[in-house]
């Protein structure tokens, strides 16, 4: 037998398929047997399976280092993390609920400003606001829709809640490996996935289409969308691609578009010209228009803006949008809900301290030995204080940073991540995950069948980025168990 579930280490954390007396939760009960009753040989082979998947497939993220760009291979780990039918719908309300609140905020900032008349959001957020774009200023896209594609990263703590940690609202990455992980798990797992039946994540493509299509400026049934991404060199290119072959759309780059003298924006084809109705874009704002923003930018095209301005384009995500991806901004995302929806938040944010406020700094400068501090803008992992493990000098450092630009940080109390069993040679070892679903808003809402989990490989780790020694595991919604 390879693995005693009653002898596995949990220690205090909330694991996803075992609980604290080391009996399988009900809805992991058959993948925990199944797994026991492996091999130890039996559980390395599937596991080296997996990686020759993820070599045969393709399946590659980027490093950048002081050497030059590096392709990896995905970090993959072949014991699913799975999440109970019930739980899931109650989370997809909360994730639906929190993406409506966020596009009617970013909209009112971009309009009438509504949230910071009746005094629910501070003015000095927003002028302080390194991703608020003033070139975005009156504009009303398509069913007042701003964000149109969401990942927003959850964790549970100890006691098994789950909280949103953040919203990656500007160009949020890592659907294609959610897809892929799939793809290899049922080259792995091919029995357990026909009888536990986990909900299927194949129709995201579709889905994503079909958002894209909604904000089209022209009636029909054939609107033409783009994806439209920085280039080979870019971290995430792998996903661009995968995307663009998935919905059966171009892919193509800044100097593949023009906008022509009637406004509209063109696709160069060696048929001539071509209209784009519609962007998915995968650059950073700053980038998409030389004409509106960076004027050295090669990553975009002049006059995008102008068009989109004009609604003979539609951007998804809109420029502007990333005026909610702020860490600051997610600390009022309780209240935004509470304004605009009159409804009280279905998922809870992990409690947050603001730095600006005078009461909540004294306290966060008190106890930087114990909390996490973030600075506003920052992703990735980077830029942080992570309390219990930095040393006196990285605290003065953070001290005279929060000092000195208050509004630019906040801080969080060290909440135990939970883990998922992973393969560690021919054993079985908890390690740390957060999870990323996708939310779409076009027309319609729709949320992934659970979505990204990211897993912290190294033993003890907190850190799940890809780039920092992180992986994934593919994730399972199913109905208590499959019964």
């Amino acid at each position: 037998m390879s693995i005693d579930w009653a002898k596995y280490p949990r220690g205090n954390f909330y694991d996803e398929l075992v609980d604290k007396q080391g009996v399988p939760r009900p809805q992991a009960q058959q993948m925990c047997n199944h797994l026991a009753g492996l091999s130890r040989k039996g559980l390395k082979r599937r596991q080296a399976a997996s990686e020759l998947a993820v070599v045969n497939l393709g399946i590659t993220f980027t490093v950048y280092s002081e050497a030059g760009n590096i392709d990896r291979a995905w970090p993959f780990d072949i014991v699913p993390r799975i999440i109970d039918l019930a739980e899931w719908r109650h989370t997809e309300k909360g994730l639906t609920q929190r993406l409506t609140a966020l596009n009617l905020f970013i909209d009112d900032l971009y309009n009438d400003q509504k949230i910071i008349a009746d005094g629910i959001f501070p003015q000095e957020v927003l002028d302080k606001s390194q991703n608020f774009l003033p070139q975005c200023i009156g504009i009303r896209p398509k069913h007042g829709v701003w964000a149109h594609v969401c990942g927003s990263d959850l964790l549970r703590d100890q006691d098994g809640t789950l909280f949103v940690l953040e919203d990656n609202l500007r160009v949020p990455s890592g659907v294609s490996y959610m897809l892929e992980n799939r793809l290899i798990t049922k080259r792995v797992f091919p029995e357990l996935l026909r009888s536990l039946a986990p909900l299927s994540v194949d129709d995201y493509p579709a889905n994503l289409f079909e958002t894209l299509a909604s904000l089209s400026p022209r009636p029909g049934d054939d609107p033409q969308v783009v994806v439209l991404t920085p280039g080979i060199y870019n971290s995430a290119y792998f996903e661009h691609a995968y995307l663009a072959q998935q919905m059966g759309v171009e892919l193509v780059e800044g100097r593949d578009l023009v906008v022509g003298e009637d406004e509209c924006l063109y696709m160069r084809t060696i048929d001539g010209l071509k209209r784009v109705d519609v962007i998915y874009r995968r650059v950073d704002d700053k980038f998409i228009d030389p004409e509106a923003f960076n004027p050295d930018s090669t990553l975009g095209a002049s006059g995008i803006m102008r068009a989109w301005r004009k609604g003979t384009v539609a951007i998804a995500n809109a420029p502007g949008s990333g005026v909610a991806d702020d860490k600051v901004v997610y600390a009022f995302v309780p209240e935004i809900i509470r304004y605009y929806l009159d409804q009280e938040p279905i998922l809870p944010n992990v409690p947050t301290y603001k730095c600006m406020i005078d009461t909540d700094r004294a306290y966060v400068l008190e106890h930087l030995n114990k909390l996490v501090v973030k600075p506003a803008n920052e992703s990735g992992g980077y830029g942080m204080l992570i309390g219990p493990h930095s040393t006196t000098e990285e605290q003065k450092k953070f001290r005279h940073l929060i000092q000195e630009n208050p509004r630019n940080y906040i801080a969080q109390p060290t909440l135990t991540m939970s883990t998922v069993p992973t393969v560690v040679g021919n054993k079985v070892e908890p390690r740390h995950v957060d999870l990323r679903p996708f939310i779409l808003q076009g027309e319609n809402h729709h949320v992934t069948a659970g979505g990204l989990t990211r897993v912290a490989l190294r033993k003890g780790s907190l850190v799940v980025n890809s780039s920092q020694g992180g992986g994934s595991k593919d994730t399972w919604i199913v109905d208590q168990g499959g019964k």
